[in-house]
């Protein structure tokens, strides 16, 4: 394979963040900073600043700071992990796909570096750092494989934002997603695959995705449709029967109506009928984080087991699975017309 332009393009991975420390100040700057993205909440905006200033900046980060605790300097699988999962698991990412790009194509043809959309490093940073080396030509690539408006379009305005009042705006793209990639539903499938060969298949597996409010799926966000598909791909790459699965959504707030089946209630509703043993996988999640090494691995695990369940296991993010980094790596290149064959 060979690159087209000898000036350097440059690859931004994005995240969505993660408090500096796993204290209530650190939980505090970074829900902030989260929650006041009129993107992730849709509630008009005097409002939700009440709320958010009187009822929940005062106590959710006293509530959720021990959960990073517990999950700081830790993984679900066997990677040794420092600091906060889902920044260690970005920055890796990063260097393993600079690895793979510097021995296809050369070294620093293609550079490829993170940001995170709430928690640093902010995307304008990294943004001026690689223009003051030179680079104007750049792809963000948000790890989130289904698009929402509350993902994927808060990296289009953060971007967009950047270059509003800009005389010199660089070339720039944005992945959108990546749910229908062969690559990804590949991984994903290995990922299954690989737990299943060490530890044996569960009687059901729930393919639970993060939940949005229903409304945002009524006002058009295509987040719903994705990740039905991704599940039906996954299971078709496993030769799954339909009664041996089913699609959730974790991690609803507030008292309006999200997307369903909720996780918490069907393992609830399959511990009462006699299910025995659950795998459950998050292929909305590109890294692991609080949501699956908390709300997943361990409050899930209880509210099953509590029910009648006796096996529970959480299957892990991609992370930095060989096959995962070889995935991205194949949907920048699909995505980018500066790449051509060699051949």
């Amino acid at each position: 394979m060979s690159i087209k332009s000898e000036m350097p393009h440059a690859v931004i991975l994005m995240n969505l963040g993660t408090p500096a420390e796993p204290t209530p100040a650190a939980v505090r700057k970074f829900l902030r900073a989260f929650l006041s993205d009129t993107r992730v909440v849709e509630i008009p905006k005097p409002l939700w600043q009440i709320i958010l200033n009187v009822l929940i900046l005062p106590l959710r980060p006293k509530r959720i700071a021990p959960g990073y605790q517990q999950i700081w300097n830790s993984s679900a699988d066997s990677e040794t992990v420092t600091g906060s999962p889902i920044l260690y698991y970005l920055r890796r990412q990063a260097e393993l796909l600079q690895q793979h790009f510097d021995h296809s194509l050369g070294k620093e043809k293609l550079l490829v570096r993170y940001a995170m959309c709430y928690s640093e490093p902010q995307l304008t940073v990294i943004l001026d750092e690689l223009r003051q080396q030179g680079v104007e030509s750049f792809t963000i690539f948000p790890l989130y494989p289904q698009f929402s408006a509350t993902t994927t379009g808060a990296v289009y305005d953060q971007v967009a934002a950047i270059f509003r009042s800009a005389r010199d705006i660089p070339d720039i793209s944005i992945i959108r997603d990546y749910w229908k990639n062969a690559s990804y539903i590949r991984a994903l499938a290995n990922s299954v695959r690989d737990f299943w060969r060490e530890r044996g298949a569960a009687e059901r597996l729930l393919i639970s995705f993060h939940g949005i409010p229903q409304a945002n799926i009524r006002k058009g966000d295509p987040y719903y449709r994705q990740c039905c598909e991704t599940a039906e791909k996954l299971a078709q790459e496993l030769e799954l029967s339909r009664s041996s699965w089913e699609i959730s959504f974790q991690s609803r707030f507030g008292k309006a109506e999200w997307l369903q089946p909720y996780t918490d209630k069907t393992l609830m509703a399959w511990g009462q009928q006699g299910t025995s043993s659950v795998d459950v996988i998050c292929p909305a999640f590109s890294a692991d984080c609080l949501e699956t090494l908390e709300e997943i691995m361990v409050e899930n695990r209880a509210i099953f087991m509590s029910s009648g369940g006796n096996e529970y296991r959480y299957i892990p993010a991609l992370n930095l699975r060989t096959d995962h980094i070889e995935a991205l790596a194949s949907i920048i290149q699909d995505k980018l017309p500066l790449f051509a064959s060699s051949q």
